[in-house]
């Protein structure tokens, strides 16, 4: 079996219900925590090298952190399109990009393996921090190579090897460690954290020129309080599994975390140094 795909027994309808409504829950927060991630997305969009009058998918969108900034790089004569499944994170984004003059910004809800566009409509795909979210990914990207026209570009982002994401490791271990295996069963993040596989991935589902580029980032907290509800303002279903706890166990919670964060103290208080996999390629 490979890493990924899910287990047996994995019940991908009821995940992607869960991921929905957790993503849903955290749109806004998720949104203004933004800034965490602001190396992130830029070293993701200097990889895309969009251009003007570009047609663009952003997949697994969330509040259209991605696409905003993807329109200002194709309009006016190209467009940007975001998708994804909780259609709450896409109403947050189109609040956001009317605010910052972004009016024509497009949004439609869709599931990434069962995409509603036509063969050829894009000339450029991006997912940021989403496709190891995908129960099957080789699915979503059969689909995005089909809705890409001929040379057109993919290029994504996915957490590198778990010991070099302690941003989400620590508290995943911290959970792992309190409570009980999740009802419903959650594909590791970390599944396409190794550039063999995720080239191995790409390569399968018809895509070439694959180039993959680590980026490491540092996201910086003054206390431990603030890097337990950036983690929950990033973890969709997890976070609304969480959420559902009772409050003594979520107390009991963010106090093992601030323990286990003790190593990643410093002087401005709390830094997390994590690394991301950048993936380009061509259909």
């Amino acid at each position: 079996m490979s890493a990924h795909t899910p287990q047996p027994g994995f019940d991908a309808r009821r995940f992607k219900a869960l991921e929905r409504s957790g993503f849903n829950r955290i749109a806004a927060r998720y949104a203004d925590g933004a800034h965490l991630r602001g190396s992130l997305q830029a070293a993701l969009l200097e990889a895309a090298a969009l251009a003007p009058g570009e047609q663009v998918l952003d997949l697994a969108a969330g509040p259209g952190l991605l696409a905003r900034d993807a329109a200002r790089r194709v309009l006016p004569d190209g467009w940007v399109l975001a998708s994804d499944i909780a259609e709450g994170m896409l109403a947050e984004g189109q609040r956001r990009a009317t605010a910052e003059g972004l009016p024509d910004l497009l949004a439609a809800a869709c599931d990434a393996e069962h995409l509603a566009f036509g063969d050829g409509t894009f000339d450029v795909a991006l997912i940021g921090l989403g496709l190891f979210i995908f129960p099957h990914p080789a699915a979503a990207l059969a689909e995005l190579r089909r809705v890409l026209r001929p040379g057109g570009r993919i290029t994504l982002s996915v957490w590198g090897p778990r010991e070099d994401v302690p941003l989400i490791a620590r508290a995943q271990d911290c959970i792992a460690r309190l409570l009980p295996a999740p009802k419903v069963a959650r594909p590791s993040v970390f599944r396409l954290g190794e550039g063999e596989a995720l080239t191995a991935l790409l390569a399968d589902a018809g895509f070439g020129d694959v180039q993959i580029t680590p980026h490491v980032f540092n996201c910086h907290f003054d206390r431990a309080e603030a890097y337990w509800q950036a983690f929950l303002d990033l973890a969709g279903g997890a976070a609304e599994a969480l959420a559902r706890l009772p409050e003594a166990t979520q107390t009991q919670l963010r106090a093992a975390v601030a323990d286990d964060i003790e190593a990643h103290r410093s002087a401005e208080g709390f830094c997390f140094e994590s690394t991301v996999l950048i993936a380009s390629a061509r259909r």
